[in-house]
């Protein structure tokens, strides 16, 4: 098989723009295995013998999108598509490396990526990439291709999981050897290709490989650390495997809250009774519709909410290490690891330059997760409780719900205690009940009075004395305790006196 019918859209435009030019160019890279593959292409790549930015600015301008320039120095440039067109689409356009077409192919990552595909229809394979995806086997250029660019490590332990392919073992064992290249990788890059393998189903074996192929500990040390980290009982492994386990089981009881059917290639999901799932829909499935819009909002670069809830949970106990202590009846606890670990998850993410919405999120997701938990072990949930876990949490507080489902399964697996699971679930149907059908009333009340009231009222300056009135005026609010201009004038008379 060597011809190929090409897409009309983008290849007529782009080709006819390149010929009004008299630039010649070629699709390749990721695009061309995606067609050989019959996958969606999302990702459109141009290699182009000729001046490969200004073409990029004439498609972005012939398709009103965004130009971005890559790096000027070799010649590449982006195109990202406005909404209102093909969603989720990037047309990348790079000047031929090394002077001719099979110079460019033979630098490139994997042979499944160093083919191309020529205005013709033409398949241009000189190294064997068709072979290799017919085999699924994901091999390397050459010995150096990791020299080149270390993120290409990460990208192939991406790859062989997206793909469902094989890293073959020359490949594999440069991948060992090079492993200590990402030290010196652009830490953006790094924090792409985690994200993009953490969106994966089953992301725990994504991480599991990493760690098996030596990478990880180039790029989540502090998960690497768990392995080893005991645990007693109810815990039924180390620190490590349990995390593996959390990840996985989040997505079990994200599908579970939202409608989905379980995801299938989970052990951990199997090992919890048929019972808890039918449960959890049953107490949760009415916030069904406000869970999924609730994870599917993006917090930064694509990087949505359900993604930051699988980091939270594959970093929930970065913080066990540090705090592991043992009794005199050899139990082992880790208090204060909540804590720990939230500081822990700010300097992680800040080295792999997550934005700070996005450190925020998971340090606060980290910090609280075992609230629920906590609060499932007191006789009531009183609505001041409600109010100052969200206060800390805010809608983050959400994603720490389910954490904490999620923790509790995969900590008890087939040993789960009926009884401890529908406290649980109070917990969680209580929180989500009062965060998303009545914020106004426990979350974020309204008050019958403002600073400026609370100042003419009680003879007091502007500063931080007013703050402080009106943050007890608003958990007075939440508790039910106040609802009247005078009640709350009456309250915060008596915290001026007793602060």
């Amino acid at each position: 098989m060597t011809e190929f019918v090409l897409p009309q859209w983008p290849w007529d435009l782009v080709q006819d723009l390149a010929d009004a030019r008299s630039v010649r160019l070629w699709m390749v890279g990721g695009a061309v295995r995606d067609i050989l593959l019959d996958r969606p292409v999302h990702d459109w790549d141009f290699a182009v013998d000729g001046a490969a930015m200004e073409l990029a600015r004439a498609v972005a301008d012939a398709v009103d999108g965004y130009f971005f320039p890559l790096d000027d120095e070799r010649g590449t440039a982006r195109v990202v598509l406005k909404s209102g067109g093909p969603s989720s689409i990037d047309l990348d356009f790079a000047r031929l490396r090394g002077g001719d077409l099979q110079s460019d192919l033979a630098a490139r990552d994997f042979t499944i990526n160093a083919m191309a595909i020529d205005p013709g229809g033409q398949l241009i394979d000189p190294l064997g990439g068709w072979a290799d995806l017919v085999d699924a086997c994901i091999r390397g250029t050459h010995r150096r291709v990791f020299e080149d660019d270390p993120v290409r490590l990460l990208r192939a332990a991406r790859l062989e999981w997206e793909l469902r392919f094989t890293i073959d073992s020359l490949t594999e064992g440069w991948v060992r050897a090079d492993a200590a290249l990402l030290e010196g990788a652009a830490a953006e890059r790094v924090r792409d290709e985690l994200a993009r393998g953490l969106g994966f189903v089953a992301p725990s074996r994504f991480i599991h490989r990493l760690n098996g192929l030596g990478i990880l500990t180039y790029v989540l040390p502090e998960v690497v650390q768990l392995q080893g980290v005991a645990q007693t009982h109810p815990h039924r492994f180390d620190v490590w495997h349990h995390t593996l386990n959390v990840v996985d089981t989040v997505d079990g009881v994200v599908a579970t809250a939202t409608g989905e059917p379980l995801p299938a290639a989970s052990e951990a999901l199997r090992q919890v009774p048929a019972a808890a799932w039918g449960e959890l829909s049953r107490r949760v499935g009415r916030f069904a519709g406000s869970l999924r819009r609730h994870l599917e909002v993006p917090v930064s670069a694509g990087r949505d909410r359900f993604l930051l809830l699988r980091l939270g949970a594959l970093l929930h106990d970065i913080g066990k290490p540090q705090t592991q202590s043992e009794d005199d009846d050899q139990r082992i606890h880790f208090y204060g690891h909540e804590s720990r670990g939230a500081r822990r998850v700010v300097n992680r993410m800040e080295a792999l330059r997550f934005s700070r919405e996005e450190i925020g999120r998971v340090r606060r997701i980290v910090a609280a997760h075992l609230r629920p938990g906590q609060l499932a072990r007191e006789d009531r949930i009183t609505r001041r409780a409600i109010y100052r876990y969200f206060r800390d949490t805010g809608d983050a507080g959400v994603d720490t719900v389910l954490l904490s489902l999620a923790d509790h399964l995969a900590t008890w697996g087939p040993g789960l205690r009926k009884e401890r699971w529908a406290r649980r679930l109070d917990v969680a149907e209580t929180m989500l009940f009062h965060y998303f059908e009545c914020p106004d009333q426990t979350i974020a009340p309204s008050l019958p009075i403002d600073g400026h009231d609370l100042m003419q009222s009680l003879n007091l300056e502007p500063g931080p004395e007013i703050g402080r009135l009106l943050n007890v005026l608003r958990e007075a609010a939440a508790a039910g305790e106040i609802e009247t201009r005078a009640e709350a004038i009456a309250l915060a008379r008596e915290a001026v006196r007793s602060p």
